[in-house]
């Protein structure tokens, strides 16, 4: 069993019938399907996400693959940006495509290249794809980006192996934002003020050839984490184990694809982790006072005033906030010789570094942990 058998979770949709761009651009009112659907917001950000695939249409594949073709997927926004997050279990030698494309009014378009992933990145490279360009928009890394905003997309994957074995989708994760909006700033949640959530910390200058290696390292701290908490040892990796279950062989900084990174967290058996984008601090505070950490991207340079400009990408975990609301965050970016891990960042400098990519986390827990209310559709 590929483990994409039941239903489609808080939806009611029927089996899509044959999917061709012509009944695309003849039926854009889904007669043939209806589509999984919510209510529209003006929020920037918003996030679906699915664990069981029932409704997906099992397309003839080759090579042994099985492809399936999700019915029209309906975001609660107007949306130019969209990351896809999965969870799967890999045996040795099976591999995970994604595709997915966007259904403007009377008109689709093609489907673009979310990444093509394997866990043991052996027989089958895992690499995000470049070269995609063109009349409706682009893929930036792990990012499909929109020339004009739609609210309908539609998901394709193909399960492969090399020597007969498929990998086991357990989760789908579509972040969707619109990136030309500002988010709504929330007041604070000040029940997370003074919550410090022990975690461990790992500088990614302390290992030979971690200079580029935040993100590994941070979800490195978050697993440890969790691995501390449940007594599940093998949950424990340490960066360059990590580093080496992300690396993107099609991308020069090679452990920063975010799709990657949740995808290694989440292929661990009872783990769940994904990307998605947060309106402001206030649901970060939800996520403490829960008691989870979370990993953010926000640049370096702006962290802390003084720093020498670096336009680069920047991941760490936020584990708590002090009396005042500043953040508590393990940098991995540390020279250990210098200071500890754990840096007090203010309030402001966090919210100025982090709007640079447009506040978007990694969320990384154990499959039953009981989550923070989702005031707004964002988890």
């Amino acid at each position: 069993m590929l483990g994409f058998f039941g239903n489609l979770s808080q939806v009611d949709c029927v089996m899509f019938k044959e999917l061709t761009i012509a009944v695309l651009l003849a039926v854009v009112g889904w007669a043939h399907g209806q589509s999984i659907s919510t209510v529209k917001t003006n929020d920037f950000s918003s996030f679906t996400g699915l664990d069981n695939f029932s409704n997906f249409k099992q397309l003839p594949g080759t090579n042994g693959e099985i492809v399936l073709l999700s019915p029209a997927i309906e975001a609660k926004i107007d949306w130019n940006a969209l990351v896809v997050s999965w969870n799967a279990t890999a045996p040795a030698g099976s591999y995970l495509k994604v595709d997915a494309r966007a259904i403007h009014p009377g008109r689709a378009t093609k489907f673009y290249s979310m990444g093509h992933w394997s866990l043991d990145n052996q027989a089958f490279l895992r690499a995000s794809v470049s070269g995609q360009k063109d009349f409706d928009g682009d893929v930036a890394t792990d990012t499909l980006n929109l020339n004009e905003p739609a609210n309908i997309v539609q998901i394709r994957l193909t399960l492969g192996g090399t020597n007969g074995a498929l990998p086991s989708l357990k989760f789908l994760g579509l972040s969707f934002s619109n990136t030309k909006i500002t988010p709504t700033i929330l007041p604070p949640n000040k029940t997370a003020w003074g919550k410090i959530i022990p975690t461990i910390e790992r500088s990614q200058q302390s290992y030979a050839g971690g200079s580029g290696w935040c993100s590994p390292t941070s979800v490195s701290m978050a697993l440890a984490r969790w691995s501390t908490v449940t007594g599940r040892t093998e949950w424990n990796f340490d960066a360059p184990e990590v580093a080496a279950g992300v690396r993107d062989s099609n991308f020069k900084k090679a452990t920063g694809n975010w799709s990657f990174n949740t995808a290694f967290a989440g292929s661990l058996p009872g783990m769940r982790s994904y990307v998605t984008r947060l309106s402001d601090i206030s649901e970060l505070e939800d996520w403490i006072a829960a008691g989870i950490p979370v990993i953010i991207s926000a640049r370096w340079d702006l962290l802390k005033d003084g720093r020498p400009d670096d336009f680069n990408g920047h991941l760490t975990v936020c584990h708590g906030f002090t009396a005042n609301g500043d953040l508590v965050i393990n940098d991995p970016w540390t020279d250990l010789k210098v200071e500890r891990v754990q840096h007090i960042y203010q309030r402001e400098n966090v919210i100025r570094a982090w709007a640079t990519s447009h506040n978007t986390v990694y969320l990384v827990f154990p499959e039953n942990t009981k989550l923070p209310v989702d005031r707004f559709g964002h988890w």
